[in-house]
């Protein structure tokens, strides 16, 4: 049916690869393009043989010219950016310029500053209309899938939403004193920066990790989390109407706390540079270079993911509440793909997201979040393709109290 060029080649882009081959009847063509093109050449090695032609290329990311040039020779039907999130606008100049489709997984954050947010990604609407292109905006699971189970809920399950809570529960072990799941760049600049929540039209801050639950999540138990910014709350607050509050929830263990709080205090998460030994280093960058890498965690991780939303409305003037979550087990995806679960679940949205932009089943020129558009055939894909969703009428809430003290665990 098409081509896809997937710029990126780390734990997501390689499920995402994975699932592409799976699924030759939509990818009947994929280049895998990345600064290493040996990593692109090791996993064409290991999938080589199936039904999807793949190729591989070197491409600098943050060069529009370098992206353009490849778009022109690959010639695909979509672009799927997979790199790091200071590079969305690079790769969507690089799309304009060609006339291709572009898909992320991650909004764009300038990478001097913690600080991510839709508004640049947005300032392209009227460009990509006007070049007839379509521009696919968080199509991971958080953000993605939970902006699916949004449009899906309010479409099926409600007249009007007033309440979502996305709760993102991690109960995997990997076995490590500290390491992060993903991009621990990415991972920790997140997780250090105010918390933050929508309610009655406005944003309230807090402190990091100064909202604490603790959450009975099926499958996988009880858990403590914490109340997060997440770019999901954004795109949510305008595209579900009638929303009072959105918050994100995401769990953590306290040896993780632990050594995050110790690394906070000694500096080495900074983003800002310092000198050593005569050269300019910037302290998180070299924590990245010296903890585990994610994709190394794959075969050592044990136990299962669970991520979802709870949402509480109205449906036909009566109150409702309902669960829409997926849980996945860290060795069936290292079985399946040889990632864990944390880039699983980010990896296949982004391809079925591809798939539906491919198939012409999702086709309207824009800049779109993943919620503007209809859930069902998404939701279909999802159990067809490995995340498959379960559904809870009677839900445990999470509790509403405002807690306006840091929690003891967490001190700064």
């Amino acid at each position: 049916m098409g081509k896809a060029l997937i710029i990126g080649c780390g734990g997501v882009a390689s499920v995402t690869i994975h699932k592409c081959v799976q699924n030759s009847e939509v990818f009947e063509e994929i280049c895998i393009a990345s600064r290493t093109k040996s990593k692109c050449d090791d996993l064409k090695a290991k999938l080589d043989g199936g039904k999807t032609k793949i190729t591989t290329a070197q491409v600098d990311a943050n060069n529009v010219d370098e992206l353009i040039a490849l778009i022109e020779e690959v010639k695909p039907d979509i672009v799927m950016n997979l790199a790091l999130p200071y590079q969305d606008l690079t790769i969507m100049d690089a799309c304009l310029a060609t006339k291709t489709h572009y898909l992320d997984t991650a909004n764009y954050e300038p990478e001097d500053t913690a600080k991510f947010e839709y508004k640049w990604q947005w300032d392209y609407r009227e460009r990509f209309e006007k070049a007839g292109i379509t521009a696919l905006l968080g199509s991971g699971f958080d953000p993605g899938v939970t902006g699916v189970f949004s449009a899906y809920a309010l479409k099926h399950h409600f007249d009007e939403i007033e309440y979502i809570d996305i709760l993102d529960c991690n109960g995997g072990d990997h076995g490590y004193p500290f390491a992060t799941n993903f991009n621990p760049e990415i991972n920790i600049r997140e997780v250090s920066a105010n918390g933050r929540y929508w309610e009655n039209g406005k944003w309230i801050e807090t402190e990091p990790m100064e909202i604490k639950r603790v959450y009975n999540f099926p499958e996988v138990g009880e858990k403590d989390m914490y109340l997060l910014y997440h770019e999901e709350l954004e795109s949510l607050a305008v595209n579900i109407p009638g929303i009072k509050r959105i918050r994100f929830f995401m769990t953590f263990g306290q040896s993780y706390l632990t050594h995050l709080k110790c690394l906070e205090n000694v500096g080495m998460t900074s983003i800002e540079p310092i000198e050593y030994e005569g050269k300019q280093i910037i302290p998180l960058q070299f924590l990245k270079a010296v903890l585990p890498d994610p994709a190394s965690l794959g075969p050592r991780t044990v136990g299962k993911t669970n991520i979802g939303c709870i949402f509480k409305g109205k449906k036909d003037g009566k109150e409702k509440t309902y669960y829409v979550y997926n849980v996945c087990d860290h060795q069936e995806c290292y079985k399946e793909v040889g990632s864990q679960a944390i880039s699983y679940t980010t990896g296949v949205p982004a391809m079925i997201g591809a798939m539906m932009i491919m198939n012409g089943t999702w086709s309207k020129p824009g800049v779109y979040n993943i919620e503007e558009f209809d859930p069902d055939p998404f939701m279909d894909a999802l159990n067809k393709w490995g995340l498959p969703w379960q559904e809870d009428h009677n839900p445990e809430l999470v509790d509403n109290e405002p807690v306006k003290k840091l929690d003891p665990e967490y001190v700064r």
